[in-house]
């Protein structure tokens, strides 16, 4: 198991604290050598295309291009639950950006989203003398859709709209340090190492305290109303949700998210909306054809 892996090393940390001390950083960096981990033959300090792609179009009035990792997932339960609602005009087609096979370095996939990170989005429902919207970062896909169709999202200004608005940038501010911090170090990098480990179990937990405060109060992120699900139980729920549900980096019992039961509750319900299990297994068509 992946945490006993990590619980034997801490035991052994006399050498990997010697390793860690013995690195002192340069005046000046640069990449001569792979980093190690999962992604380290993608990871490159510069920005831009890197090979030529065209990106397939389909015939629905919106194209995403995404994967259903957290982040992709996010935008794939908007989406669903809209369809849901039967809404005229957010029909979408799908496509995978493989991301661990540099599909996001693709020169298609850059133009319509310069940080090559998923998903990215883009709205062809205007007339065709019109150039078509893209829209990139997840946060800002979902505000989008959610004001464009009037759905999951309050649209008068007021308290409704500030909470959903501020636990959205919150999610965006937060989930970080989840994935980057703790996912990485935990699950990805070439070795564990116990102060990033602790460093960002630390930030998660204190993450999930947070959620779990607030949601004792609470039946949705901002109310209690079926009607107050909203886009920001959505972007959560991608992260944190699944977190709790074991869905996330074999760490559920690592990160003892048991102690999270307001969470939790949550999590279970938001995870049995028929909407939000087709976005999780959602199906992405191929971008090579």
């Amino acid at each position: 198991m992946k945490q006993n892996n990590h619980h034997s090393t801490h035991a052994d940390n006399n050498s990997t604290s010697t390793a860690t001390a013995a690195y002192v950083p340069p005046k000046v960096w640069v990449q001569d050598k792979d980093n190690g981990g999962k992604f380290a033959s993608i990871n490159r300090p510069t920005a831009g295309a890197r090979h030529e792609q065209v990106l397939p179009v389909g015939a629905a009035p919106l194209q995403l291009y995404s994967l259903n990792t957290p982040n992709g997932v996010k935008v794939n339960i908007l989406l669903e639950e809209l369809a849901e609602l039967g809404v005229k005009g957010a029909e979408y087609d799908a496509y995978k950006i493989d991301i661990s096979e540099g599909d996001q370095f693709g020169s298609g996939f850059v133009d319509i989203n310069p940080n090559s990170k998923i998903p990215t989005l883009v709205d062809r429902s205007h007339d065709e003398a019109d150039e078509p919207i893209a829209i990139f970062e997840s946060g800002a896909i979902m505000m989008y859709l959610a004001e464009k169709f009037g759905k999951f999202i309050p649209l008068s200004l007021g308290q409704a709209r500030a909470d959903c608005l501020s636990w959205v940038m919150w999610q965006m501010g937060s989930a970080p340090f989840l994935g980057g911090g703790f996912g990485h170090f935990y699950a990805y990098a070439p070795e564990p190492l116990e102060y990033p480990i602790n460093r960002y179990t630390m930030e998660t937990k204190r993450q999930l305290d947070v959620l779990d405060k607030h949601l004792k109060d609470h039946s949705y992120m901002c109310g209690n109303d079926d009607s107050d699900y909203n886009i920001a139980d959505m972007i959560i729920w991608a992260w944190y949700g699944q977190l709790v549900l074991g869905k996330l980096y074999d760490a559920a019992e690592f990160l003892q998210v048991d102690e999270y039961q307001h969470v939790k509750r949550w999590a279970q319900n938001i995870a049995e909306r028929p909407a939000v299990k087709r976005a999780v297994d959602l199906s992405l068509k191929p971008i090579n054809q």
